[in-house]
């Protein structure tokens, strides 16, 4: 009998892939809602990543032969088969370069997946708080691997950046804590029952973290010192393909980066005019916001006011620009646990939906929230941007694939719809004062001076002379946090969050604003080719039912709708 494995189609090798996957790495399990994946972590060493990377060859082998089967070549498959080579083509190029064996972040590391999985278990019974103490328990292992491979990275000259390292040894000691950690935090809200379990297992896993940090202090932060924090062209453009999913012209992304700031920057002195008339710039005008505009009290007023936002959101657009299913109209909103990143972020639901999708926001010690840079921020995170794209995905998953529908997403593919769905809630005029629209303004503005710095200061390219800032310099990572203040509302803890962060995801900032204008582009090829006949609901269906797509291919795929 011939080998049923040979007649699979890409969708059938896809969907294997995420099952194989799961194995080696149970905290994607986690994302999806796996049981199975809850009491293990993943192998970070030299070892792990290539155990990853060889099933990445084999499953493009097995894609190989899955193309040439009877029936490979209709729309939902060829999707699928693009996205799949694409993915572990830019994935294994990541790999091949060894990039894991200096993988320092203030925001993406294996610590921080770590951690962050731990957010996502639930914990409503003595059996879920028993895989927590047993998941725990895998923290030192786990730990240990991702120091084997940035020791690996030493030994091979491949450094991490300076700057992220020094951010990444100050989060691991406010994790390490004084007292009980983190961890033990996290596990005080279990049952009496599991007290003990899970007091030694928290405590393990705070002294790794504590060991972690201490190695990290003590001999890779002098040993990466001296090293450069930008990564150069070659570089970045590996990382950009891997962001991006297309191969990007940098040098024209650049200069997009500066035609939107300028455009940006006449807008947001008029609306600047009517909150502060005479500001010298509309930073100005937000800093009077800071104190005097509207204003939330407290974390459990905020998030529950972030919650109304969504809740009203879905509300006014179900059945008017779009149709939800029940499943995607729930989305929760959260206040983010302390010790990370400064920007909000929003956390897919379960395969099942048994845990929503979740908006969390980072309040970095503060009570008092201005409302001006929340609103469409909440439009970006929730509804309908990352929540209505991520959780539709997920409710389509049967007639795509499970890869599409999850682990195959495309950063710039999701930041650019979440970016589109700000800009789309200003033009259905849900931004209704000048608070909100300068505040959605300024939004904009850091997605565009995201494109200038992270291609600018990474590539070392001149500034140019038509800008106000230091005209013809050569951008520095010090010039780029300097223009990000200057061009941010943000206090200055989040300017120097971010900064980091680009430092240390090179080619993932600017897809904010590429992708927005990939659904742009899309959005209007479609409706120059239905004319009068363009259905903006139903397009807004059916591109976000067609799962995770690369820039190479959204465009396209948009315009065709």
């Amino acid at each position: 009998m011939p080998d049923s494995t040979n007649q699979r189609l890409p969708r059938q090798v896809a969907d294997a892939y995420v099952d194989d996957l799961i194995d080696l790495d149970p905290v994607s399990g986690t994302m999806l809602g796996v049981p199975e994946s809850s009491r293990t972590l993943p192998d970070f060493s030299p070892d792990g990543q290539r155990a990853v990377a060889e099933l990445g060859r084999a499953t493009l082998a097995a894609l190989d032969e899955a193309e040439r089967q009877p029936g490979a070549d209709s729309d939902a498959e060829r999707r699928c088969a693009r996205l799949l080579r694409e993915r572990l083509t830019a994935e294994l190029a990541v790999h091949d370069a060894d990039e894991g064996l200096r993988a320092v972040s203030n925001i993406h590391s294996p610590v921080h997946l770590t951690r962050e999985c731990f957010t996502l278990m639930p914990t409503a019974g003595e059996d879920d708080w028993a895989d927590i103490a047993a998941r725990l328990r895998a923290v030192p292992a786990a730990l240990d691997g991702y120091r084997q491979s940035l020791a690996a990275g030493l030994g091979k000259g491949l450094l991490g950046g300076p700057r992220p390292t020094g951010t990444f040894v100050g989060q691991l000691t406010e994790w390490a804590g004084d007292g009980r950690g983190w961890f033990g935090e996290l596990t005080a809200a279990g049952p009496e029952s599991l007290r003990g379990e899970l007091d030694a297992a928290a405590g393990e896993a705070t002294a790794a973290v504590g060991a972690l940090r201490d190695w990290m202090r003590d001999v890779y932060a002098p040993a990466v010192a001296n090293a450069p924090d930008v990564v150069g062209r070659e570089r970045y453009a590996r990382w950009s393909r891997f962001f991006n999913g297309a191969d990007l012209d940098l040098d024209e992304a650049y200069a997009y980066g500066w035609s939107e700031y300028h455009r940006l920057l006449g807008e947001m002195r008029t609306e600047a005019a009517k909150i502060l008339p005479g500001a010298a710039t509309p930073w100005e005008a937000l800093a009077h916001l800071d104190e005097h505009g509207t204003h939330i009290e407290g974390e459990d007023a905020v998030r529950d006011w972030l919650q109304g936002i969504m809740d009203k959101a879905v509300e006014a657009l179900d059945g008017t620009h779009f149709e939800l299913a029940e499943p995607v109209r729930r989305v929760e909103s959260r206040i983010a646990p302390p010790g990370g990143a400064a920007a909000p972020y929003y956390t897919p639901p379960s395969e099942d939906f048994s845990r929503p999708g979740r908006t969390w926001l980072p309040t970095m010690g503060k009570t008092r929230f201005p409302v001006y840079d929340l609103v469409s921020t909440w439009y970006h995170e929730g509804v309908p941007g990352h929540h209505l794209q991520l959780a539709q995905w997920v409710y389509v998953k049967d007639r795509l694939s499970r890869y599409q529908s999850t682990i195959g997403w495309v950063s710039s593919n999701c930041e650019g719809w979440a970016l589109y769905a700000e800009r789309l809630m200003d033009e259905l005029g849900f931004l209704t004062d000048a608070e909100q629209r300068l505040g959605y303004l300024d939004a904009q503005m850091m997605r565009a001076a995201r494109v200038i710095v992270d291609i600018g200061m990474h590539l070392r390219l001149p500034i140019p002379d038509h800008s106000p800032f230091h005209p013809g310099e050569q951008w520095t990572p010090a010039l780029a946090q300097e223009f990000f203040g200057m061009h941010s509302g943000r206090p200055a803890e989040f300017v120097e969050s971010e900064l980091t962060r680009y430092l240390s995801m090179p080619g993932q900032a600017i897809g904010y604003k590429i992708g927005e204008r990939a659904w742009l582009r899309g959005r209007d090829a479609a409706r120059k080719a239905h004319g009068a006949d363009f259905d903006a609901k139903a397009w807004h269906m059916a591109a976000l039912s067609q799962g995770s797509l690369g820039l190479d291919d959204l465009e396209a795929e948009l315009s065709a709708l």
